[in-house]
């Protein structure tokens, strides 16, 4: 059976209409809003995992950059969860999507860059040109700097997307081979199940490791512009 290596990346359809949007409000099911007096342990698990990473995250910004906390940890968590529910059958990872990467990234990075531009104005444009520049090279300086900015968000985008799929395209091609093993050689395919197993594993961690990192680059861009 030929199957395409690149099917599970298709946006999912149902009669015919595209369910991307239910897909990507699934992750909020997971967080509800405590609503007891006494939360239960998972509620409480919750909290408290979400009041550690805050704190790690908003430990170098100032009062003006705390302001994007709320932003930030949902940022993370959705993220986080959208990895985590890609790795499971038949299911579909809405952050192997270019274009939606993109559509974090780029209000993220330009929201950070233009408050760098109205509240530090002289330090956002002396980026541009770092000092004791020769005059010769200042024209070539400042147009790679400019490039370097304005790849940022590209850059944010392409890490996740790239990440994400090569876990998958390598946990699919494994599957297939040990499914095809069986048959034919078993401690072969026992070999290539252990392999399958690990990659699992750290495809759990590759899920919420590329979370966190494109949520700190994220922060420390405002850093760089608060």
């Amino acid at each position: 059976m030929n199957e395409n290596l690149f099917a599970s990346f298709t946006t999912p359809t149902l009669m015919g209409l595209p369910i991307v949007i239910l897909i990507i409000m699934f992750p909020t099911v997971l967080f509800p809003n405590p609503n007891r007096l006494i939360d239960n342990r998972m509620t409480t698990i919750q909290q408290q995992l979400i009041k550690v990473i805050l704190k790690q995250m908003m430990m170098m910004h100032n009062t003006k950059g705390r302001t994007w906390s709320l932003m930030l940890i949902t940022l993370i968590l959705f993220i986080g969860t959208t990895n985590l529910l890609g790795l499971l059958p038949y299911s579909f990872t809405p952050t192997t999507q270019l274009s939606m990467n993109l559509a974090m990234a780029i209000p993220l990075w330009a929201g950070a860059v233009l408050l760098g531009f109205r509240h530090k104005t002289k330090m956002s444009l002396a980026h541009f040109l770092p000092q004791g520049t020769p005059i010769p090279l200042i024209p070539m300086l400042v147009i790679i700097e400019t490039i370097s900015l304005f790849i940022q968000p590209l850059a944010l985008a392409v890490r996740l997307t790239a990440n994400i799929t090569a876990g998958h395209l390598l946990m699919h091609l494994i599957g297939n081979a040990t499914s095809t093993l069986f048959s034919l050689n078993t401690s072969a395919a026992l070999t290539t199940f252990i392999i399958l197993s690990l990659l699992t594993v750290l495809e759990f961690a590759v899920a919420l490791i590329q979370a966190y990192v494109f949520t700190l680059l994220v922060s420390l861009y405002l850093h760089d512009n608060t």
